[in-house]
């Protein structure tokens, strides 16, 4: 079997892949599925930012715009009003806090970068700014390249895939080459849970998760409280927690190396777990 890295170089702080690792989401946003408008105010998001710590994220995700089925791309003035004061304050009041920045766009992956964050994750895979790729190799910071078919606005209208595995693992190989042909040196990769994919997809994804280890990168998850959990189970987004945990743990035992959740706690604890099975 292969072994990807397992330190990435986030801006000279290296983040260690060793054993699977939480990052946490932070959406300072009104309208993201979860939490939007939770977090509404400085205070709010510090205290945050200090609990996924304290309960154990290894990376804080920052996002400035809703990635949600039917969302539109807001514009770039109002991305950067969102997210470059609250990236400033996390790095000036949790300094060594691994940091990323969850947008499409290139100019507010330089100006985070900028600012403190030191992961840039990037829902689009380049395909709406076609200066990101570009940039990444610039800024030199590590890039998670997910899957999406077609954007936010309309990637739930009717998703279709000859052999989604099969597509999926073609469109990595693709972007990571062009990737590497930019000197990109640390890539994670994101199936893209949700985005883009059918509740049948999702699943028929997760069984064959361990498949993209043939690629030979760290694999990241996101599947906290989606509606491949709550449509099954026949519940909300607020009642998912559980089955996200369930599936979180399933992802580990398949190769999943960063789990990006919005309840950290549960994650860490699946992790120390999954961990004191495997050492048997």
């Amino acid at each position: 079997m292969l072994h990807p890295k397992t330190t990435l170089n986030c801006n000279g702080q290296l983040l260690d892949l060793t054993h699977p690792i939480v990052m946490g989401i932070l959406n300072v946003t009104p309208d993201s599925f979860y939490d939007g408008g939770k977090f509404n105010n400085e205070k709010a998001l510090l205290q945050q930012v200090e609990k996924m710590i304290n309960d154990g994220a290894s990376i804080i995700d920052i996002g400035g715009m809703s990635s949600r089925p039917g969302a539109e791309i807001i514009d770039e003035e109002e991305e950067l009003l969102r997210v470059l004061p609250i990236i400033e304050k996390i790095n000036k009041t949790f300094p060594n806090t691994i940091i990323s920045i969850d947008t499409v766009r290139a100019s507010v992956a330089k100006k985070s970068v900028q600012a403190g964050a030191s992961i840039i994750n990037d829902i689009s895979a380049g395909s709406i700014d076609d200066k990101l790729f570009e940039t990444v190799a610039e800024l030199g910071v590590p890039y998670i390249l997910m899957h999406m078919q077609g954007k936010p606005s309309d990637m739930q209208q009717n998703p279709d895939y000859e052999d989604v595995m099969k597509n999926i693992f073609d469109f990595f190989v693709d972007k990571i080459s062009k990737l590497r042909e930019l000197g990109v040196k640390d890539i994670i990769i994101d199936p893209g849970f949700g985005f883009g994919k059918t509740v049948e997809h999702n699943y028929h994804l997760l069984k064959k998760l361990a498949i993209f280890r043939i690629l030979d990168l760290s694999l990241l998850v996101g599947i906290s409280r989606k509606s491949m959990i709550y449509k099954v189970l026949e519940n909300t987004p607020q009642e998912a927690l559980n089955g996200t945990t369930v599936l979180n743990t399933l992802a580990l035992e398949r190769g999943a190396k960063i789990l990006r959740v919005h309840d950290v706690k549960e994650a860490a604890e699946s992790i120390r777990l999954w961990k004191k099975l495997n050492c048997y």
